[in-house]
């Protein structure tokens, strides 16, 4: 508690697993009530509801600059349940194992991992409900930054018009207009989560499904899991057309135990996140990226989905709208240019052009 005290530009950092709905909420209680930023580790955005009024985004590939000069600028880490592995830290470079000038508190249910790869000045072994509980006790003195860092997300996840055909801010817009804030929204491993990760709020414990490993392929059997647990909620399986080939054939299982759920295969016609770095690390030579792929539609179809093909921002609006009033398993074919490789950048801008 004195270290939470005495600390001026105290951030929190949440994620790793045990995060219910008792412990999200009395953690989102404390740090609201104490004005501390919350950011969230690599896919692990659903700690804590992203509309908590401390909420300042995730960390991983591509976070907002904003929260990362934040976490640069902290006096004290708060870190609950993650690891602090290689995606949160920046290849370990935005937090280091020894953290000069910062001191760090590392709260994790297994006691292996303390200390393990960061030295912590207080190391908690403990679970996530039992550590939120106890924070409860804890008054600190009142600040802004944690009103301040939400309201950095709030811009940062509010997509910016880009000259493109297929824009996928605006369709992950679309969603958050349309789908209840309590969809499970499940990915595997590429750029085209980034859009999500950045563009989505997340409602709580149990509504991101996403592989922190960097898994290719989780996204639809991880939604057909989720669609049969919880047939009353909306559930979205998120797939490149790279992650869609490794596990796509798992449509057959979701059409044959009547699960309901709505697919997304975001078709750019390569396995985007290898492309972008063979463009980094040597411009122009690319080798085995690009993708020859079938007509996802009429695959979906010949499963036995509901299937259409949007290749236009302006019609993925109407298309969500078409397969939100149908049930079963309905598939988008939503097909983008490699050119847009992130949701900030551009492969020209990648390659130095």
């Amino acid at each position: 508690a004195d270290l939470l005290t005495t600390a001026e530009r105290p951030v929190a950092i949440v994620g790793g697993a045990g995060w219910d709905v008792a412990a999200s909420g009395a953690f989102s209680t404390w740090a609201d009530r104490n004005g501390i930023p919350v950011a969230a580790a690599f896919r692990r955005q659903d700690a804590i509801p992203n509309d908590c009024p401390v909420w300042a985004g995730n960390l991983g590939y591509g976070p907002n600059p904003k929260l990362v000069e934040r976490v640069k600028a902290a006096d004290l880490l708060l870190v609950v349940g993650p690891r602090l592995g290689e995606a949160t830290t920046d290849g370990y470079a935005l937090i280091t194992p020894d953290h000069p000038g910062q001191r760090l508190i590392h709260v994790h249910p297994d006691p292996d991992e303390l200390h393990r790869a960061y030295r912590a000045d207080v190391a908690v072994c403990a679970g996530m409900a039992e550590f939120a509980e106890a924070l409860l006790a804890v008054d600190l003195p009142p600040r802004t930054a944690g009103s301040e860092a939400h309201a950095e997300w709030l811009a940062w996840s509010t997509p910016a018009p880009r000259d493109l055909v297929m824009d996928l801010g605006p369709c992950v817009a679309a969603m958050r207009e349309r789908l209840p804030a309590d969809a499970i929204i499940c990915n595997g491993a590429g750029n085209y989560s980034g859009w999500w990760h950045r563009y989505w709020a997340y409602a709580g414990p149990g509504t991101q499904l996403a592989p922190t490993a960097g898994a290719m392929g989780y996204g639809v059997p991880a939604a057909v899991a989720a669609s049969l647990r919880h047939p009353e909620r909306i559930v979205v399986a998120l797939a490149g057309d790279g992650c869609f080939l490794m596990n796509g054939q798992e449509l057959a299982t979701a059409v044959a135990h009547g699960a309901d759920m709505l697919v997304l295969v975001v078709d750019n016609g390569g396995y985007g996140t290898i492309r972008m770095h063979q463009e980094r690390e040597y411009p122009g030579r690319v080798s085995g990226t690009g993708l020859r792929n079938p007509d996802f539609t009429a695959l979906g179809r010949a499963y036995g989905c509901w299937a259409e093909t949007v290749e236009r921002t302006e019609d993925f609006a109407g298309a969500l709208d078409r397969a939100m009033g149908r049930s079963g398993v309905r598939l988008l074919h939503v097909v983008t240019d490699i050119e847009a490789i992130t949701a900030g950048t551009t492969l020209a801008r990648v390659r130095g052009d």
